[in-house]
This record gives C-alpha cells, structure tokens and sequence, in this order.
C-alpha cells in the first residue's frame, strides 16, 4: 500500500513538473490565448451580453425574417407556375426532337443546316477527302442502308454522363438501346408541387411497359420547427412505378442457387432463391420515406440523397439540352466549369497564405499592394 502511494505521489510530481514546462513556453501560451479571444468573441456571447430593449427588437427582425422566407416560398410556387407555362412551349420542339431521333421524320435542308466554329477548319479538311467520301458513299449505298434516325442516342446519353453511367450495368445496356425519349412533367394548378420523368419505350424483350414513371414530391413553405434552413423548394419524396417484366428478364434480381443440410438425416438439398440485383432499373423502386417521422439509417439517407441529385439531373440538365450531353459538348462545359471554381479556389488559398506569412514576419501595412477582400457566394 505505501509503494503505491509512492509511486502515485511521483507521477503527481512529475505531471505538475511537465505542467509547468508547457505553460512556460511562450507558443503555447499564444496557442491558448488565441483560443480563449476566438471562444470569447464568438456572436452568440455576443448578442448575450446586450440589453434586454435590443434582445427585443432582434426578436422582432427574426420575425420578418421569416416572413420573408414566407414571401420566398411563394416566389417559387410562381417560379414553378411559370415551369409548367414554358413546358408547354417547349413540347412541340421536343416531340420534333423525338421524331427526328427515332426517325419519325427526316429534318429539311433548312432544319438540318448548321456552321460549327470549325468549319472553316473542317472545309479544308474536307477538300482534301472529298474522293475519299465519294467512294465511301458509293460503298455504303451497296453495303447497307441508311440507318434510321439517330441510332442509340439516349443510350449515348447514358454512357458519356458519369452519374449515369455508374447506374448502368452491361446487361442494362440493351435495353436503354430501346429507349425513345425521356420527358419531363410538371404538376398542375392546385396539386401538390412535383414533376415527374417520363422514359418512353419501344417494343423490346424485355418488359411490356411503353412507359416507365419516376415522380418527385417537392416541399416549397419554410419548416415551422427551423424556418431560417429555407432556401427554396426541396425534394423530400419519390415514386417510382412497377415494370412488367417478360419471364425470364427482370435484371433487377438475380437467381442464386443455395445448398441446405439436414440436422437430422444429414442429407443435402439445393433451394433456388431471387435476390436484388444492381440496375438501372432499381431507379424506378426508390427507398419509401416514412410517413410516420421514422428516420433512414446512414446508407438508405446516402442512396435517396443520390436519388434526388439524379432525378434533379434529367430534370434541369439531361432532357432540356439532351443532344449536347450526346455530342459531349455539355460534359466539357460542365468539366471547364469545374476546373475553373477550382482554379479560382486555390488562387485565394495562395493569397491567404501570403498574407498570414506577411503577419507573422511583420507588422502588417496598409497599401494598395495588399489584395482585395472577396466575398465568397
């Protein structure tokens, strides 16, 4: 017993001996004292050490502030008013669109005429490989005939966007290759806000559907419980619809075969069993969001998130400029785009660092050679 408090009192002794090290070394000290000015000066200290008159009247502010969200809400349910307008606009261009990919129809001279920025480039090109392009045409007019309208063209889609093309296994592929056309559909006057996606089908082996459905329930009014979060309407459900599948061909479940022996007898039996399969086609039964309050677990939250980030995707993006994201010119945008915020990012970042390398050498001077201040969207 007396060795143990021996040894207890000596341990004592030497944390109070490093204690007093550490508290002598000016950077800690520094450290610490920063820490305790960042802790003290944060806004919500702040604002509890004002009076109580100006508690009040920031009270009051708070309670425009959500009128304003209230005025916001409001400002989207015309914005989505004005959507479902243009759509309709919008719809004979599409349904040409349409015509003009399944080869419905064949586009004029006039509707085909097009000057690309190279063009200059690809007439000289062209010059050069004009025998060339005769013979092929002639050789092509007795090997096989035109194909109709533009082969595989939301197929293409697909594989050229890499959100989609994660989506799609090898045994999808076939099928997308039936797909026709995808539209988008707004809800109308007086029905809960929505849009839905429409994924038209031509006859194929693998289901009888024309049609698959996907629809979004979005939420455009502040959250009673926390109305600063608003910031527009939000997707907060989804559903999808069921597929008819042909025997045989649901790729959205996969045949596993299983071997069972019995405890007693010890004899040995093979169960066949369905299993889910990853697909494309899992897009149309999304996760159920529970009515009742009950939350997701970690990865069904991710997979919805996923979800929504899609589904908002054909919406804004894939179906309005859908012969862009074919030819790739809409993915090299999005690329330059990307490059370009992270371009600008690390030219700030360079910038903070040279100023607080200034600090710590120097006093700071107040010049026209010191950066601007930015203010970061």
């Amino acid at each position: 017993m007396l060795t143990c408090r021996r040894i207890q009192v000596h341990r004592w002794q030497i944390t109070e001996k490093l204690a007093d090290q550490v508290m002598q070394n000016p950077q800690v000290l520094a450290a610490l004292q920063e820490r305790l000015d960042n802790t003290s000066h944060t806004p919500s200290s702040y604002i509890e050490t004002l009076p109580k008159a100006v508690k009040r009247r920031i009270d009051a502010l708070k309670q425009l502030q959500v009128q304003c969200a209230h005025i916001e809400a409001k400002f989207y349910e015309e914005v989505h008013d004005l959507e479902r307008k243009y759509a309709a606009l919008y719809e004979p261009l599409f349904d040409k669109r349409r015509e003009f990919i399944t080869g419905e129809a064949e586009p004029t001279d006039a509707e085909s005429e097009w000057h690309s920025e190279n063009e200059e480039e690809e007439k000289l090109a062209g010059d050069l490989k004009n025998k060339v392009v005769i013979e092929e045409r002639e050789a092509a007019a007795t090997e096989e005939a035109n194909p109709k309208g533009i082969p595989d063209f939301w197929y293409t889609i697909f594989r050229n966007v890499d959100m989609l093309s994660e989506l799609v296994q090898e045994y999808d592929e076939p099928i997308l290759k039936h797909l026709q056309d995808i539209k988008v559909k707004f809800s109308e006057p007086g029905q809960p806000m929505s849009f839905s996606l429409e994924f038209h089908f031509g006859p194929n082996d693998y289901f009888t559907n024309s049609v698959l459905t996907k629809t979004y329930k979005m939420k455009s009014e502040p959250d009673k419980t926390d109305p600063f979060s608003f910031e527009g309407p939000e997707i907060v459900d989804c559903e999808g619809c069921s597929i008819d599948w042909k025997k045989g061909k649901n790729v959205t479940v996969k045949t596993i075969k299983k071997k069972q022996k019995h405890k007693g007898r010890g004899t040995v039996r093979t169960i066949t069993k369905q299993v889910p399969n990853d697909s494309f086609f899992n897009f149309f039964n999304p996760i159920k969001v529970s009515g009742d309050g009950e939350s997701l677990d970690e990865d069904s939250e991710f997979t919805l998130a996923t979800d929504f980030e899609i589904g908002h995707f054909f919406r804004e993006r894939i179906v309005p400029r859908a012969v862009l994201y074919f030819t790739g010119e809409a993915i090299e945008d999005d690329d330059n785009f990307e490059e370009g915020e992270e371009g600008e990012e690390e030219e700030l970042e360079g910038e903070e660092e040279g100023e607080e390398e200034e600090d710590t050498e120097s006093e700071p001077k107040k010049d026209a050679s010191q950066p601007a201040e930015c203010k970061q969207q």
